[in-house]
């Protein structure tokens, strides 16, 4: 029986991803080691997931992209250059994002088989936990981040969080939308959830974000989950098997969503991060306005 009182400290991060979207960029860098502004899109993601209190992030790569793993490592030669030339400054941000020990694991996805298998991939590293699933092309800046926002709702409601938004004016069949037991707040109870409704036919215009918080329910449905949509096993499928036994809430999060598995996404990450930087965002303002 899964203890839904536990803290969720573990993050799953589906990367194994092609990134068709974005190619030829996404050719030999993985797209979610691409870069939004000075760093790539990953450290933006492990830095809200450590201030929302993830203590573990489990990494589900792919073939060919050791470069995830490469990051957060030690560039001992580099490091050793940055030192001796006195630029500590530089040296800081090299490895700021470094992880503590045991703080991160790397799990192969054999075949691109899915968000749902991926996340099936990380079921022995979670074992019994409600765990955080975050999928990294999706930058949420918020001043609160949205991973916190979704765990202070897990711990309101002791069931499955799923972050959502609303869609675009008329851009509801785009999405997967969800089914809500009335509407009052920010945070409700889900009673379905329907991929790509037909214009006139949606249950809201709440579409499912990037952050979700899951109860280990859900590994058990994915063992034997069916293929679905695009032949793959989908993770809103299981998800939908397990929300008629264990409660289902939707958190519209209060953010910014930049879909960086997209192109003009991608750009207006960067625009938008730029914007925001702490020293940078004054010449980066007066760069993009020099543009116009």
């Amino acid at each position: 029986m899964t203890d839904t009182s536990r803290r969720v400290r573990k993050a799953v991060l589906p990367v194994a991803g092609l990134g068709t979207r974005v190619l030829p960029a996404a050719k030999t860098t993985p797209k979610n080691m691409l870069n939004v502004f000075d760093r790539p899109i990953l450290s933006h993601i492990v830095e809200e997931a450590r201030a929302a209190g993830i203590e573990h992030f489990i990494f589900v790569v792919g073939r060919g992209q050791t470069s995830v793993e490469d990051y957060f490592d030690h560039a001992y030669e580099m490091e050793a250059i940055l030192k001796a030339k006195g630029k500590d400054e530089i040296l800081e941000l090299v490895v700021a994002d470094l992880p503590k020990p045991g703080e991160m694991s790397f799990v192969r996805q054999m075949a691109p088989l899915g968000l749902g298998h991926a996340v099936y991939c990380a079921r022995d590293l979670i074992g019994d936990e409600p765990f955080a699933v975050i999928l990294a092309d999706m930058l949420m800046m918020a001043d609160t981040p949205a991973l916190k926002q979704a765990i202070d709702a897990h711990e309101k409601t002791g069931g499955n969080i799923v972050v959502v938004e609303p869609a675009p004016e008329g851009e509801t069949h785009k999405y997967g939308i969800v089914a809500l037991d009335g509407r009052e707040g920010r945070l409700n109870r889900m009673t379905g959830m329907v991929e790509k409704p037909p214009l006139g036919t949606e249950p809201s215009n709440l579409f499912i974000s990037g952050r979700y918080i899951l109860t280990p329910d859900i590994f058990p449905l994915l063992a034997d989950q069916a293929t679905g949509a695009g032949g793959e096993i989908q993770l809103t499928d299981a998800m939908a098997r397990l929300m008629k036994v264990r409660d289902f809430h939707a958190l519209e999060y209060e953010g910014a969503t930049y879909d960086c598995g997209d192109a003009v996404g991608l750009l207006r990450a960067n625009v938008a991060y730029a914007l925001k930087h702490a020293k940078l965002g004054a010449a980066a303002r007066a760069a993009i306005e020099d543009l116009l």
